[in-house]
């Protein structure tokens, strides 16, 4: 098993599957969810309407349609509202979920964001300590996939994922 923390867009990683910080219509949204139904194109607005949606902790996946990547698997993240409604736990549902999906789906790599962190409002450090921990957990317990990265979009995220992955 391989994470990697890189600073880079999650649009153009060439893994078997990228996760989508997704609001819970799956229609599209700000920030990296805006800029993956852009690049995927508009088929992936489509596939997710199919869907129906995607509570808060969980994850659905779609085709990557333009993407290098040949999944998106969309996750509900919690907004943040002090920490005493569940949030942690939510977020930790997020990324298990899709490394379950990811398994299913043969994904040998994937490629997580740091979700729940933008307008959602998750302090980063703490929303980077569940993800790794939860990303390795999990990983414990699945064949697949092997390959984990947490792509970061500003140098603060990477240096918080950098300094949970030592090595790395």
């Amino acid at each position: 098993m391989e994470l990697k923390a890189i600073r880079g867009d999650i649009t153009r990683l060439p893994v078997d599957a990228i996760v989508n910080a997704a609001n819970g219509s799956l229609l599209g949204g700000g920030g990296v969810d805006g800029a993956i139904h852009r690049a995927a194109g508009p088929d992936l607005l489509a596939a997710c309407a199919a869907l129906g949606g995607c509570p808060t902790g969980d994850a659905r996946a779609t085709p990557g349609f333009r993407l290098p990547a040949r999944w998106i698997i969309h996750a509900v993240g919690p907004r943040w509202r002090g920490g005493g409604h569940g949030e942690s736990a939510l977020l930790a549902g997020c990324y298990r979920r899709s490394l379950e999906i990811a398994a299913g789906l043969q994904a040998r790599s994937i490629a997580f964001p740091c979700i729940a962190t933008g307008i959602y409002g998750f302090p980063a450090g703490a929303a980077a300590e569940i993800a790794v921990a939860t990303v390795r957990a999990t990983l414990a317990a699945l064949p697949l996939p092997r390959e984990v990265l947490f792509c970061c979009f500003s140098a603060g995220d990477l240096a918080l994922y950098e300094a949970l992955l030592p090595g790395a």
